[in-house]
C-alpha cells in the first residue's frame, strides 16, 4: 500500500524557498560541527551528547550507534523547510586494528565506494588535488520504492592534530534516472523529478582510540515533503530504511577497511575517493 501511494506521486519541483531553507539548515549544521571540531578535548559529535560516556563504551565494545538528529537555528528554534523534508542521521562504529593514517589511506586510495556501500552501483574519480576529490557515483536508493541516480560529489579531508581527522562530502549534482539499466536510460530534469533526493551532504570524523579508530558520520539529505495524509505510513518506513542503510555502511567499513587500508602504496590499484 505504501509503495503504491509513493510510486504514484507525480513530479515535484525544487522551489527556491526550499533551497533557501536547506541552505539555512546546512549552515546551522556546519556551524555546530566547526565549533565541535575546534573544542579541544572533545571531538566526536557524540562527545557533546548527554550519554557520551555510555555511547563510547558501547562503541569500544563493538557496537554500532545510529541516531536521528536535528539542527536548530541560533535561537534554538526548528528550521522549517517549506515543500521539503530534511533527513538528518548520525552513526558511529569502531574500525578495529587501524590507525587514522591507514584508514584515510584506504579511503582515499584503495577502497572503491561500492565495496562499502551497497547502494553504489558505479563510481569513478573525476579529479584529485591533494586532500580534495571530485567523484561520480551511480546510486540506487530503496525506501518504499527504488530510485536510481547519477551523482557527483566534492570530498575534502582535513587533519585536526594527532589521531584526528574529518571529511566533508557534498553532492554537487543529483539527477534521477528514468529507465535505469535499460537502453532507454535517461536523466530527468534536475529539480523537476519525483523529489526523493534533492540534496546530500555527509560529514565524517575519525578519531584514534585504543584498538582502532572510531568513525562517525552525519548524513543530511533533502527530499520533497511527505504529504500529511501519508506521513503516518511513510515516515516510519523512511526512518527505518535510513537507520538501516547507515548502520550497514558503517558495519561494512569495519569489515573491509582493516583488510585493505594497509596495502603498500606501491601495490595500489586505481585510486578512489571516500564515499
Amino acid at each position: 500500500l505504501a509503495a503504491g501511494n509513493v510510486a504514484g506521486l507525480g513530479a515535484a519541483e525544487l522551489k527556491d524557498k526550499t533551497v533557501a531553507a536547506w541552505e539555512r539548515y546546512v549552515a546551522a549544521t556546519e556551524r555546530r560541527i566547526a565549533g565541535e571540531l575546534a573544542a579541544g578535548e572533545r571531538f566526536l559529535a557524540q562527545d557533546f551528547a548527554g550519554d557520551a560516556a555510555e555511547a563510547r563504551r558501547k562503541l569500544l565494545a563493538g557496537g554500532v550507534i545510529v541516531e536521528r538528529m536535528e539542527a536548530r537555528d541560533a535561537a534554538g528554534g526548528r528550521i522549517k523547510v517549506p515543500s521539503g523534508a530534511v533527513h538528518h542521521w548520525r552513526g558511529s562504529i569502531l574500525i578495529p586494528g587501524v590507525t587514522v593514517d591507514e584508514l584515510l589511506h584506504g579511503l582515499m586510495h584503495v577502497v572503491a565506494p561500492e565495496e562499502i556501500q551497497d547502494d553504489v552501483l558505479e563510481s569513478r574519480l573525476i579529479s584529485a588535488d591533494g586532500d580534495r576529490r571530485e567523484v561520480f557515483l551511480k546510486v540506487r536508493r530503496e525506501s518504499v520504492v527504488t530510485v536510481h541516480y547519477n551523482t557527483e560529489h566534492r570530498v575534502e579531508y582535513a587533519r585536526h592534530g594527532p589521531g584526528r581527522a574529518s571529511s566533508r562530502s557534498v553532492a554537487t549534482r543529483i539527477a534521477e534516472l528514468d529507465g535505469a539499466g535499460s537502453p532507454a536510460e535517461r536523466e530527468k530534469p534536475i529539480g523537476r523529478d519525483r523529489g526523493f533526493l534533492w540534496r546530500l551532504n555527509a560529514y565524517w570524523r575519525y578519531q584514534a582510540v585504543d584498538g582502532g579508530v572510531i568513525v562517525e558520520c552525519e548524513s543530511v539529505t533533502l527530499s520533497r515533503g511527505i504529504p500529511p495524509v501519508l506521513n503516518w505510513m511513510i515516515r516510519p518506513i523512511i526512518n527505518r530504511t535510513a537507520r538501516g542503510a547507515l548502520s550497514d555502511t558503517l558495519t561494512s567499513m569495519a569489515r573491509v577497511l582493516p583488510e585493505l587500508a594497509v596495502i603498500p602504496a606501491e601495490t595500489l590499484p586505481v585510486s578512489w575517493p571516500a564515499p
